[in-house]
């Protein structure tokens, strides 16, 4: 890249910085219906015969949830939901 593309693209980036991304960005689609479900008070035995997936499926969209929002169990998620409005409380 010539010096001054180069300078032009950092001129770009330094007039419209990136947002930082929060976890909830991070989150699939799929994990944030989860997280909803989950904050409903749906079992994962539930919610896997609601989506039709495996229980197994669940368990594993809940840890990634967990680990992407840096939260270390159910009730942190719950109020996590509640605190985004994602549920009522």
């Amino acid at each position: 890249m010539s010096p001054r593309v180069l300078t032009g693209v950092i001129r770009h980036f330094m007039a419209h910085p990136a947002e930082p991304k929060t976890g909830y960005d991070l989150l699939s689609d799929r994990e944030r219906e989860v997280l909803v479900l989950l904050a409903e008070g749906s079992s994962l035995k539930d919610i896997a015969r609601k989506l039709n997936l495996s229980v197994k499926t669940i368990d594993a969209h809940k840890y990634n949830l967990m680990r992407k929002l840096n939260l270390h169990d159910r009730s942190e998620l719950i109020r996590y939901a509640i605190r985004k409005r994602l549920v009522e409380a």
